[in-house]
């Protein structure tokens, strides 16, 4: 009897480290998605060039069309729908949030280099030139409930145009 009992025990433990390294895998793996959807999805709000600016030889990217191409882009690279939440079929488990979407282009008047500097997201960057910010978060996923609430997944995103001297 003893020997059932020390043997559920090591089974037990067995299982409950199985399911956080399975955890873990699925945390990186959500983390890479998201990683490489908001850095497309800054890249193709980064073309919504204001042309008439351009024409004038300033680089102004037009923040609603911006917005809208970088909602659009993680919509279709993550497989989610009007509201950002997952539709079936997506990996995503849990509604995606923008939290932070910033542009820095020559409408703001700043000067290029640039040193971008956003604590709460962790963000330091010198920035070369006009630029889209972008930060999504989701929650962490949960195959095993535990009495520690684990953090959102927060990835943070950012396109530049490099100016040639």
């Amino acid at each position: 009897m003893d020997y059932v009992i020390k043997l559920a025990f090591v089974l037990l433990i067995f299982v409950y480290s199985w399911f956080f390294q399975i955890q873990n895998q699925e945390w990186d793996m959500l983390r890479s998605m998201l990683k490489d959807a908001n850095n497309v999805a800054v890249h193709d709000a980064s073309q919504e060039l204001n042309e008439s600016a351009r024409a004038q030889g300033s680089l102004i990217i037009d923040p609603a069309e911006a917005y809208a191409t970088f909602l659009e882009s993680l919509q279709r690279n993550l497989g989610l729908d009007d509201g950002l939440s997952p539709m079936a079929g997506s990996r995503l488990q849990t509604r995606v949030k923008i939290v932070k979407f910033d542009i820095v282009d020559d409408s703001t008047g700043v000067t290029f280099p640039l040193l971008y500097e956003d604590s709460t997201y962790g963000i330091t960057k010198y920035i070369q030139g006009p630029s889209v910010i972008a930060v999504i978060e989701t929650k962490h996923p949960v195959l095993i409930s535990r009495a520690k609430v684990q953090e959102a997944i927060i990835v943070p995103a950012v396109q530049e145009y490099k100016v040639n001297d």
